[in-house]
Protein backbone atom coordinates (compact mmCIF):
# COMPACT_ATOMS: atom_id res chain seq x y z
CA UNK A 1 0.00 0.00 0.00
CA UNK A 2 2.83 2.41 0.85
CA UNK A 3 4.48 1.59 -2.48
CA UNK A 4 1.24 2.28 -4.32
CA UNK A 5 0.88 5.69 -2.68
CA UNK A 6 4.51 6.54 -3.43
CA UNK A 7 4.02 5.91 -7.11
CA UNK A 8 0.98 8.16 -7.31
CA UNK A 9 2.66 11.48 -6.57
CA UNK A 10 1.68 14.28 -8.93
CA UNK A 11 4.57 16.63 -9.80
CA UNK A 12 4.13 20.12 -11.28
CA UNK A 13 7.40 21.17 -12.95
CA UNK A 14 8.15 24.59 -14.43
CA UNK A 15 10.82 25.01 -17.08
CA UNK A 16 10.47 21.39 -18.23
CA UNK A 17 11.95 21.96 -21.68
CA UNK A 18 15.62 21.73 -20.68
CA UNK A 19 18.17 21.55 -17.88
CA UNK A 20 17.09 20.52 -14.40
CA UNK A 21 13.43 20.75 -15.37
CA UNK A 22 13.80 18.29 -18.22
CA UNK A 23 16.01 15.92 -16.22
CA UNK A 24 13.58 15.86 -13.30
CA UNK A 25 10.53 15.51 -15.54
CA UNK A 26 12.03 12.42 -17.18
CA UNK A 27 13.12 11.01 -13.82
CA UNK A 28 9.64 11.51 -12.33
CA UNK A 29 8.07 9.50 -15.13
CA UNK A 30 10.74 6.79 -14.95
CA UNK A 31 10.09 6.63 -11.21
CA UNK A 32 6.44 5.82 -11.81
CA UNK A 33 4.97 9.13 -10.67
CA UNK A 34 2.70 11.46 -12.62
CA UNK A 35 3.85 14.68 -14.22
CA UNK A 36 2.48 18.07 -15.18
CA UNK A 37 5.23 19.49 -17.38
CA UNK A 38 5.15 23.20 -18.20
CA UNK A 39 7.17 25.49 -20.42
CA UNK A 40 6.63 28.67 -22.40
CA UNK A 41 6.56 26.71 -25.67
CA UNK A 42 4.49 23.56 -25.38
CA UNK A 43 6.04 21.98 -28.47
CA UNK A 44 9.30 21.69 -26.49
CA UNK A 45 7.70 19.35 -23.94
CA UNK A 46 5.14 17.32 -25.90
CA UNK A 47 7.48 14.31 -25.99
CA UNK A 48 7.15 14.02 -22.22
CA UNK A 49 3.57 12.86 -22.68
CA UNK A 50 4.65 9.75 -24.63
CA UNK A 51 4.08 7.72 -21.47
CA UNK A 52 0.36 8.32 -22.00
CA UNK A 53 -2.04 11.01 -20.85
CA UNK A 54 -2.87 9.06 -17.71
CA UNK A 55 0.75 9.65 -16.62
CA UNK A 56 1.73 13.04 -18.04
CA UNK A 57 0.14 16.35 -18.98
CA UNK A 58 1.94 19.13 -20.87
CA UNK A 59 0.81 22.73 -20.38
CA UNK A 60 2.09 26.05 -21.71
CA UNK A 61 3.10 28.45 -18.95
CA UNK A 62 4.89 31.75 -18.70
CA UNK A 63 5.62 31.89 -14.97
CA UNK A 64 5.72 35.70 -14.97
CA UNK A 65 1.96 35.68 -15.59
CA UNK A 66 0.23 35.11 -12.24
CA UNK A 67 -3.15 34.47 -13.85
CA UNK A 68 -1.65 31.87 -16.19
CA UNK A 69 0.05 30.19 -13.23
CA UNK A 70 -3.30 29.86 -11.41
CA UNK A 71 -4.97 28.49 -14.53
CA UNK A 72 -2.22 25.91 -15.11
CA UNK A 73 -2.23 24.74 -11.49
CA UNK A 74 -6.01 24.53 -11.44
CA UNK A 75 -6.00 22.52 -14.67
CA UNK A 76 -3.39 20.17 -13.21
CA UNK A 77 -5.47 19.57 -10.07
CA UNK A 78 -8.63 19.08 -12.11
CA UNK A 79 -6.84 16.58 -14.37
CA UNK A 80 -5.08 14.48 -11.73
CA UNK A 81 -7.21 15.23 -8.68
CA UNK A 82 -4.40 16.55 -6.49
CA UNK A 83 -0.97 18.17 -6.44
CA UNK A 84 1.85 16.65 -4.40
CA UNK A 85 5.09 18.32 -5.48
CA UNK A 86 5.80 21.67 -7.13
CA UNK A 87 9.27 22.05 -8.62
CA UNK A 88 9.79 25.78 -9.21
CA UNK A 89 12.63 25.57 -11.69
CA UNK A 90 12.02 28.06 -14.52
CA UNK A 91 14.74 30.68 -14.76
CA UNK A 92 17.78 31.99 -16.59
CA UNK A 93 21.00 33.88 -15.89
CA UNK A 94 22.15 37.29 -17.08
CA UNK A 95 25.90 37.86 -16.85
CA UNK A 96 27.23 41.40 -16.59
CA UNK A 97 28.32 44.13 -14.21
CA UNK A 98 25.58 46.11 -12.49
CA UNK A 99 26.53 49.14 -14.58
CA UNK A 100 26.49 47.11 -17.78
CA UNK A 101 22.89 45.96 -17.40
CA UNK A 102 19.75 48.05 -17.75
CA UNK A 103 16.87 48.49 -15.36
CA UNK A 104 14.64 46.60 -17.79
CA UNK A 105 17.07 43.67 -17.74
CA UNK A 106 17.09 43.70 -13.94
CA UNK A 107 13.31 43.68 -13.77
CA UNK A 108 13.03 40.85 -16.29
CA UNK A 109 15.57 38.75 -14.36
CA UNK A 110 13.64 39.21 -11.12
CA UNK A 111 10.27 38.71 -12.83
CA UNK A 112 11.29 35.27 -14.11
CA UNK A 113 13.63 33.95 -11.41
CA UNK A 114 11.84 35.31 -8.35
CA UNK A 115 8.29 36.39 -9.13
CA UNK A 116 7.86 33.27 -11.25
CA UNK A 117 8.46 31.24 -8.09
CA UNK A 118 6.07 33.45 -6.14
CA UNK A 119 3.34 33.17 -8.77
CA UNK A 120 3.40 29.38 -8.98
CA UNK A 121 3.75 28.97 -5.22
CA UNK A 122 0.76 31.21 -4.55
CA UNK A 123 -1.25 29.34 -7.18
CA UNK A 124 -0.51 25.95 -5.59
CA UNK A 125 -0.87 26.92 -1.93
CA UNK A 126 -4.70 26.80 -1.71
CA UNK A 127 -4.72 23.24 -3.06
CA UNK A 128 -1.97 22.00 -0.76
CA UNK A 129 -3.50 23.79 2.19
CA UNK A 130 -6.82 22.06 1.50
CA UNK A 131 -5.03 18.69 1.18
CA UNK A 132 -2.93 19.34 4.30
CA UNK A 133 -0.01 17.94 2.34
CA UNK A 134 2.45 18.84 -0.41
CA UNK A 135 6.06 19.75 -1.05
CA UNK A 136 7.52 22.86 -2.67
CA UNK A 137 10.96 22.27 -4.19
CA UNK A 138 12.35 25.73 -4.98
CA UNK A 139 15.28 26.10 -7.36
CA UNK A 140 17.74 28.57 -5.91
CA UNK A 141 21.48 28.29 -6.54
CA UNK A 142 24.89 28.24 -4.94
CA UNK A 143 24.62 31.93 -5.86
CA UNK A 144 21.64 32.19 -3.54
CA UNK A 145 24.22 31.74 -0.77
CA UNK A 146 27.49 32.89 -2.32
CA UNK A 147 27.27 36.10 -4.39
CA UNK A 148 28.60 36.10 -7.95
CA UNK A 149 30.35 39.24 -9.25
CA UNK A 150 28.93 39.77 -12.71
CA UNK A 151 25.70 38.07 -11.71
CA UNK A 152 24.26 40.58 -9.24
CA UNK A 153 20.77 40.52 -10.74
CA UNK A 154 20.70 36.71 -10.81
CA UNK A 155 22.16 36.58 -7.29
CA UNK A 156 19.54 39.03 -6.03
CA UNK A 157 16.74 36.89 -7.47
CA UNK A 158 18.13 33.68 -5.98
CA UNK A 159 18.70 35.26 -2.55
CA UNK A 160 15.08 36.40 -2.76
CA UNK A 161 13.94 32.84 -3.55
CA UNK A 162 15.84 31.61 -0.51
CA UNK A 163 14.34 34.20 1.86
CA UNK A 164 10.85 33.78 0.46
CA UNK A 165 11.03 29.99 0.74
CA UNK A 166 12.44 29.99 4.27
CA UNK A 167 9.56 32.24 5.34
CA UNK A 168 7.13 30.00 3.47
CA UNK A 169 8.42 26.96 5.37
CA UNK A 170 7.69 28.70 8.66
CA UNK A 171 4.14 29.51 7.55
CA UNK A 172 3.04 26.14 6.20
CA UNK A 173 4.87 23.48 8.21
CA UNK A 174 1.96 22.98 10.60
CA UNK A 175 -0.31 22.40 7.58
CA UNK A 176 1.66 19.36 6.48
CA UNK A 177 3.36 21.22 3.63
CA UNK A 178 7.12 20.86 3.19
CA UNK A 179 9.66 23.16 1.55
CA UNK A 180 13.11 22.38 0.16
CA UNK A 181 15.43 24.98 -1.38
CA UNK A 182 17.80 23.47 -3.97
CA UNK A 183 21.24 25.12 -4.17
CA UNK A 184 23.18 23.62 -7.10
CA UNK A 185 26.76 24.33 -8.09
CA UNK A 186 27.56 24.33 -11.85
CA UNK A 187 25.76 21.48 -13.62
CA UNK A 188 26.09 20.36 -17.21
CA UNK A 189 22.88 21.90 -18.52
CA UNK A 190 22.24 24.53 -21.22
CA UNK A 191 22.21 27.22 -18.52
CA UNK A 192 25.37 28.97 -19.81
CA UNK A 193 24.67 28.45 -23.49
CA UNK A 194 23.87 31.37 -25.78
CA UNK A 195 20.36 29.92 -26.13
CA UNK A 196 19.72 30.25 -22.39
CA UNK A 197 22.04 32.72 -20.66
CA UNK A 198 22.28 36.39 -21.57
CA UNK A 199 25.55 38.33 -21.66
CA UNK A 200 26.08 42.08 -21.38
CA UNK A 201 28.41 44.19 -23.47
CA UNK A 202 31.65 44.42 -21.41
CA UNK A 203 33.04 47.64 -19.95
CA UNK A 204 36.85 47.78 -19.70
CA UNK A 205 36.86 49.03 -16.09
CA UNK A 206 35.25 45.78 -14.92
CA UNK A 207 37.57 43.42 -16.76
CA UNK A 208 39.51 42.45 -13.61
CA UNK A 209 36.35 41.39 -11.77
CA UNK A 210 33.36 40.73 -14.00
CA UNK A 211 35.56 40.04 -17.00
CA UNK A 212 37.29 37.22 -15.14
CA UNK A 213 33.95 35.70 -14.14
CA UNK A 214 32.71 35.99 -17.71
CA UNK A 215 35.78 34.16 -19.04
CA UNK A 216 35.53 31.43 -16.40
CA UNK A 217 31.87 30.80 -17.15
CA UNK A 218 32.57 30.58 -20.87
CA UNK A 219 35.36 28.09 -20.23
CA UNK A 220 33.36 25.73 -18.02
CA UNK A 221 30.28 25.60 -20.25
CA UNK A 222 29.85 21.97 -21.22
CA UNK A 223 32.45 20.87 -18.67
CA UNK A 224 30.52 21.48 -15.44
CA UNK A 225 31.00 18.64 -12.93
CA UNK A 226 27.33 18.34 -11.97
CA UNK A 227 25.20 15.61 -13.57
CA UNK A 228 21.54 16.72 -13.99
CA UNK A 229 20.29 13.11 -13.98
CA UNK A 230 21.94 12.44 -10.62
CA UNK A 231 20.55 15.72 -9.30
CA UNK A 232 17.06 14.64 -10.34
CA UNK A 233 17.45 11.38 -8.41
CA UNK A 234 18.63 13.31 -5.34
CA UNK A 235 15.57 15.58 -5.51
CA UNK A 236 13.24 12.58 -5.75
CA UNK A 237 14.98 10.98 -2.76
CA UNK A 238 14.52 14.15 -0.72
CA UNK A 239 10.82 14.35 -1.61
CA UNK A 240 10.39 10.77 -0.43
CA UNK A 241 12.20 11.42 2.87
CA UNK A 242 10.08 11.60 6.02
CA UNK A 243 12.00 14.68 7.20
CA UNK A 244 13.42 16.41 4.12
CA UNK A 245 15.96 19.21 4.46
CA UNK A 246 15.00 22.85 4.11
CA UNK A 247 18.16 23.43 2.07
CA UNK A 248 19.74 20.98 -0.37
CA UNK A 249 23.13 21.93 -1.86
CA UNK A 250 23.94 19.87 -4.95
CA UNK A 251 27.50 19.04 -5.97
CA UNK A 252 30.81 19.04 -4.14
CA UNK A 253 31.53 22.62 -5.23
CA UNK A 254 28.31 23.78 -3.60
CA UNK A 255 29.19 21.96 -0.38
CA UNK A 256 32.72 23.40 -0.28
CA UNK A 257 31.73 26.97 -1.11
CA UNK A 258 28.73 27.09 1.24
CA UNK A 259 30.83 25.74 4.11
CA UNK A 260 33.45 28.43 3.41
CA UNK A 261 30.78 31.14 3.25
CA UNK A 262 29.21 30.10 6.56
CA UNK A 263 32.60 29.89 8.26
CA UNK A 264 33.60 33.35 7.02
CA UNK A 265 30.27 34.81 8.09
CA UNK A 266 30.62 33.31 11.58
CA UNK A 267 34.14 34.70 11.94
CA UNK A 268 33.09 38.19 10.87
CA UNK A 269 30.07 38.04 13.19
CA UNK A 270 32.31 37.36 16.19
CA UNK A 271 34.92 39.93 15.12
CA UNK A 272 32.36 42.74 15.19
CA UNK A 273 30.01 41.38 17.88
CA UNK A 274 31.36 43.85 20.45
CA UNK A 275 30.21 46.78 18.29
CA UNK A 276 26.92 45.22 17.24
CA UNK A 277 25.95 44.70 20.88
CA UNK A 278 26.37 48.40 21.74
CA UNK A 279 23.43 49.61 19.65
CA UNK A 280 20.50 48.53 21.85
CA UNK A 281 18.90 50.76 24.46
CA UNK A 282 20.45 50.15 27.86
CA UNK A 283 18.72 47.32 29.71
CA UNK A 284 16.64 46.51 26.59
CA UNK A 285 15.67 42.89 26.16
CA UNK A 286 15.49 41.49 22.62
CA UNK A 287 12.07 40.18 21.63
CA UNK A 288 11.46 38.87 18.15
CA UNK A 289 8.60 36.71 16.81
CA UNK A 290 9.47 33.04 16.67
CA UNK A 291 12.91 33.59 18.21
Amino acid sequence: MAEQRRKQRVWFVTGSSSGFGRALSEAVLDHGDRLVATARHIDDIRALTNHGRERALALPLDVTNATAAKEAVNEAVEYFGRLDVVFNNAGYGHVGAIEELSEAELRQQVEVDFFGVVNVTRAALPHMRKQRSGHFVQMSSLNGVEPLPGGAFYTAAKFAVKGFSESLAGEVGHLGIKVTIVEPAPFRTRFLSNESAKWSRPMDDYDASVGQVRRTLRQIDGKQPGDPARAAQAIIEVVEAENPPLRLPLGQIALDHIRAMLDAEARELETWAHLSATTDFKHARASQPNQ
